[in-house]
């Protein structure tokens, strides 16, 4: 039987590999940069999931400090434009589509042309995969100077060629939000402030406020938003937890539930409904922008780990998130109003809903 996967990794080596002799960086140094000189940046962070890209924001705050006049594009999925959109550290997102099939002349046209806008630095946020893709739009942008880091080097090559300036990897348990910064930290871009941050406009919150009330909301209750879904199986608490959580914190605490869930998960949302012996008000939207801003009126969000816990967090909504094989050390919203409590096995069915209890109250009072 023929080995397609190693058929592809073995022309894959290649190809970088010649690549790395053509169109290889020359290597430089962060004192070998003109500071001064840096007016357009292009951030490149477009191949990853919509926690990992939220889990960035950080980088751009960092980015933004450094530069503050300096005109700021992102490369970004569509599937992630959303949340970036009038992001106080960015002027402008470029759309890169995830299939061939969204794809037209005009369409690559239009990404060429604006690739080719004149930046200045290019940053590649590579933290946890490393696309050639990603690379090949760092290569086109023609920046002088091009930033990533040495971490995830193709199989075969010298080093990230592609990049004039490797920022180093540190190895050992580092959460997402720091590996982003840390990269633009080798440029000499900070910040102390871990937060993830999506900006939400006045007209979005004031339609979220007049969303609850016409779904009952009175404006003194306490909003409990619960979210029990997650692409990733693995990843979800069982659903009847949920229901034992909400029925107790609402009871106990006079709490409005509010309840969401993905678009393929209705079932999940059929459960959980089903379940609560509690009023309770659905908040499900497609729009992501809407579902942030609704977020973002909950005085306490519970979830799994998933895109949508940093939705909320982007959105500053205290939440408590239930772990189970990714280590929240690394993925957890970096603060103190963000809990996360995680299965001793490793397992999310581990937790039981008396330790989520705890850990609301904490946030609640």
């Amino acid at each position: 039987m023929i080995n397609w996967h190693s058929i592809e990794q073995f022309f894959k080596q290649k190809l970088v590999r010649f690549l790395e002799s053509a169109l290889g960086k020359r290597e430089l140094t962060p004192t070998d940069i003109d500071h001064n000189s840096i007016k357009k940046i292009l951030i490149i962070r477009q191949h990853d999931q919509l926690g990992d890209f939220i889990l960035s924001t950080p980088a751009f705050r960092a980015l933004r400090a450094k530069y503050p006049d300096a005109q700021i594009t992102i490369v970004a999925r569509h599937y992630t434009t959303a949340v970036v959109l009038n992001n106080r550290y960015i002027n402008k997102v470029i759309t890169f589509y995830e299939h061939g099939r969204d794809w037209n002349l005009q369409r690559l046209r239009t990404l060429l042309s604006e690739l080719r806008a004149g930046y200045d630095l290019t940053v590649v946020l590579n933290t946890v995969s490393h696309s050639l893709t990603s690379d090949l739009l760092a290569w086109l942008s023609g920046a002088r100077y091009i930033l990533g880091s040495e971490h995830l080097r193709f199989s075969g090559t010298r080093r990230n060629f592609f990049y004039h300036l490797t920022a180093p990897y540190y190895e050992g348990e580092c959460n997402q939000s720091e590996r982003n910064v840390d990269i633009v930290r080798y440029i000499g871009a900070d910040t102390d402030d871990l937060s993830e941050h999506i900006t939400l406009t006045q007209a979005e919150y004031e339609w979220a406020t007049g969303q609850l009330h016409e779904l009952g909301w009175d404006g003194r209750q306490k909003i409990l938003a619960i979210h029990p879904g997650a692409g990733k199986l693995g990843n979800r608490w069982p659903v009847h937890y949920f229901v034992q959580a909400a029925n107790i914190l609402t009871a106990k605490h006079n709490l409005l539930a509010a309840l969401a869930w993905g678009p393929a998960e209705a079932d999940l949302g059929k459960e959980l409904c089903a379940g609560l012996s509690c009023p309770y008000i659905i908040i499900n939207n497609k729009d992501i922008r809407k579902l942030a801003a609704l977020l973002a009126h909950s005085g306490l969000f519970l979830c799994n780990d998933t895109g949508v816990l940093h939705v909320a967090a982007a959105v500053g909504a205290p939440l408590v998130a239930v772990f189970g094989p990714t280590n929240p050390a690394e993925w957890k919203p970096v603060g103190e109003q963000f809990a996360a409590v995680r299965g001793s096995t490793h397992n999310c069915s581990d937790v039981q809903p008396e330790q989520v209890i705890a850990r609301a109250e904490k946030l609640l009072f």
